[in-house]
């Protein structure tokens, strides 16, 4: 059983969390990184962190999430930063060109929280949890400008020349279910270094690949498995770097070292 670490999981919207969580733990879970999306989220997210060991907590405001009012956006960025210092990244934030979240909140508008956010994490030296859906350009620039040194790339299933781009900068990609079937998705993780690549659920997401299901975060090892298949590494290799890589990124000095032989 291989150490290792959901970077990514929406554990608020997990119905049985309690069970969730045994699940990962017997699974070889170290760390399950859960991010909030708004006010509400992120309050419960540093909750749910207080009760689990196991969960360390990143506060966000997702793009699709913003509220309908600049005084919501303001209480939630207020939030975030009162409460940076019990985090370990900021997350999930970025942008979403999908027609459903243009049509809630606007590109500019989004474009603006996504600097402040960004401020925000450049003040605390946190790292970035992004959501990049049909904004991959406008997403890797505006991280550029912002200063932030550490992100990672939150279900990355963009163009190749972004890819390139953005592991030129230091920063990550994460692989998560769709590894196992999404050709835009695997493509992008078979490019991705394994010194670049994170894995995660995005639980509880419904993934609809052969027999539909709920994701939770002890699915990584289906991500683990997947990636490691398609990218032709040996698991216990895939699972050492992504999660030393995961160690890195939200900087969890306070955990030993993975118990697996170490890579050539």
């Amino acid at each position: 059983m291989y150490p290792l670490i959901d970077t990514h999981a929406h554990l608020d919207d997990i119905e049985d969390l309690g069970p969730a969580i045994a699940r990962a733990r017997e699974n070889g879970l170290i760390a399950i990184i859960a991010v909030g999306v708004d006010y509400e989220s992120n309050n419960r997210v540093l909750e749910i962190a207080e009760r689990y060991s196991i969960v360390f907590p990143a506060l966000g405001c997702h793009p699709g999430e913003l509220g309908e009012t600049a005084a919501e956006i303001e209480r939630n960025l207020q939030f975030i930063e009162d409460n940076v210092e019990s985090t370990v990244g900021i997350g999930e934030i970025g942008l979403d060109y999908h027609k459903r979240a243009t049509s809630k909140v606007s590109k500019d508008t989004q474009k603006q929280v996504l600097k402040d956010v960004l401020a925000i994490a450049k003040r605390y030296a946190k790292p970035a949890l992004v959501h990049s859906r049909y904004s991959w350009w406008d997403c890797f620039n505006i991280l550029q400008e912002s200063g932030v040194e550490r992100a990672v790339f939150h279900w990355y299933s963009g163009p190749l020349s972004v890819l390139r781009d953005l592991i030129s900068q230091g920063y990550y990609a994460s692989a998560t279910l769709a590894a196992e079937y999404h050709e835009d998705h695997r493509r992008a993780m078979s490019e991705t270094p394994c010194d670049n690549l994170l894995l995660e659920t995005d639980s509880p997401v419904i993934y609809r690949w052969g027999t539909e299901f709920e994701s939770e975060p002890a699915d990584v090892t289906r991500v683990l498995e997947a990636v490691a298949r398609l990218k032709g590494v040996e698991r216990d290799v895939l699972a050492q770097r992504t999660t030393e890589n995961a160690l890195t990124l939200f900087g969890l000095s306070d955990f030993p070292a993975p118990l697996i032989p170490a890579v050539d």
